[in-house]
């Protein structure tokens, strides 16, 4: 059945509710006074407590507030045993936190009743904070998925039509160069067969600065090509993001999803109002193709990273509101590796601001942030560990020590990989 905790003073109440209870076949445990109760519900947790209103060391109602403020605690049912009859003093222990009362001398069939429905109800009570949980997991996911699937939808969108002027252009550039070479080969040709042009041709010449034209010419030609290259890798990186033409399972290489996700956030990597950039590290195993939603995880590359810069970013800020002069680079590490050919693992590390330990039990929770109104929704690691944990049966966990860093580390089962190419 169920485990309750009896606490009262008086052995001869304590001995009377333990033979009651343990008749209906609840476990039972013992408290003399208040302090000891206390200790025991955080150490076994119980289901209910039957308390006394006076106790030595901490009351009933006190031991109650207690209980109560702790979340982890918070949906024990609490009955205080009292001769109090007045409603002020009825008031008095609800707003404390009791759930119910029971008068004394204790009545066995009112007792039982009482646990019954105090049971009944904290049952009912679990059973609405599950429903909430998977609600607000179920309204995450909807949202996040109309979300990807717009943007995924854009991105694709825009990567076409980009790709489209972008080829052309870059596709035109060495013929634009091969020509233009041929032009200025004519122009050396003429200057060696007439080495004295007419003065209208002479004033033209120096009008147009030839000699800069001709040298520095082949130089913006390469610019432009270095420039429609990066174009391409921008094109290239968009479309593997979306991947909208691979909704399933797949083999893809993990490290081209995660540097699709880095080119994504190079923006924000580079130097900029002179504070340094952020330096990137990689060391990446070898790792055969992994049988994966691609888009999904690269997702989940792209959350985790913007995270990093995030907790970067406010490091910085700190240090400049406090005039101190930072000592490291600010830093985000990615490591990946293959474990016992059964599990792909994926570290991403930074020295950042770091979590507290209160927030961190709370970090997967759907739309929970830290992050100021307006900057964050709360969605981005709750879907990263959805996508981790339940669409592709690994773990994803997160280390972190305030002021020091965070590592967060994604564990995927390799039991759907390709081990061979072929």
């Amino acid at each position: 059945m169920a485990k309750i905790l009896a606490v009262d003073d008086d052995i001869t109440v304590q001995i009377i509710l333990q033979e009651l209870l343990e008749s209906e076949g609840h476990d039972v445990l013992l408290a003399d006074d208040g302090e000891a109760a206390l200790q025991k519900t955080q150490e076994f947790q119980p289901d209910l407590i039957i308390c006394d209103w006076m106790m030595p060391k901490l009351d009933g109602l006190e031991l109650c507030r207690r209980i109560k403020a702790d979340p982890q605690l918070a949906t024990i049912f609490l009955i205080l045993i009292t001769i109090r009859e007045q409603v002020a003093d009825r008031v008095q222990g609800l707003d404390s936190g009791a759930d119910d009362f029971l008068s004394k001398p204790i009545e066995p069939s009112e007792l039982q009743a009482r646990v019954r429905s105090g049971l009944r109800l904290r049952q009912l009570n679990q059973q609405l904070s599950q429903a909430l949980h998977h609600l607000k997991q179920t309204q995450s996911q909807l949202i996040q998925s109309e979300k990807m699937s717009s943007l995924g939808q854009m991105i694709a969108g825009i990567a076409h039509e980009i790709n489209n002027p972008v080829t052309f252009i870059h596709g035109n550039l060495s013929h634009i160069e091969d020509y233009t070479q041929d032009l200025l080969d004519l122009v050396e040709c003429y200057q060696q067969e007439y080495p004295n042009p007419s003065s209208y041709l002479q004033n033209k010449i120096t009008e147009v600065q030839f000699d800069f034209l001709s040298q520095d010419f082949p130089n913006v030609l390469a610019s432009m090509k270095v420039g429609t290259e990066r174009l391409r890798e921008l094109v290239l990186s968009l479309r593997k993001f979306s991947r909208l033409d691979e909704a399933e399972r797949k083999p893809v290489d993990l490290h081209e999803g995660i540097e699709s996700a880095l080119f994504l956030v190079q923006h924000r990597l580079s130097t900029s109002a002179g504070q340094p950039g952020i330096q990137i590290i990689k060391e990446y195993g070898e790792l055969p193709p992994f049988e994966c939603h691609p888009g999904q995880l690269n997702q989940v590359f792209l959350h985790i990273i913007n995270n990093a810069i995030d907790a970067l970013e406010i490091n910085k800020e700190i240090e400049i509101e406090s005039n101190y002069s930072p000592q490291t680079i600010p830093t985000i590490k990615i490591k990946t590796t293959l474990q016992n050919n059964y599990q792909v693992i994926i570290c991403i590390i930074d020295n950042g601001i770091g979590i507290a330990d209160s927030v961190k039990p709370r970090i997967f929770d759907p739309f929970f942030t830290t992050k100021p109104v307006g900057q964050g929704r709360g969605l981005g690691l709750s879907i990263a560990h959805q996508i981790v944990v339940k669409q592709h049966g690994g773990e994803l966990e997160c280390m972190s020590q305030p002021n020091v860093g965070t590592e967060m580390i994604i564990k995927l089962p390799f039991k759907k990989c390709l081990l061979n190419a072929d």
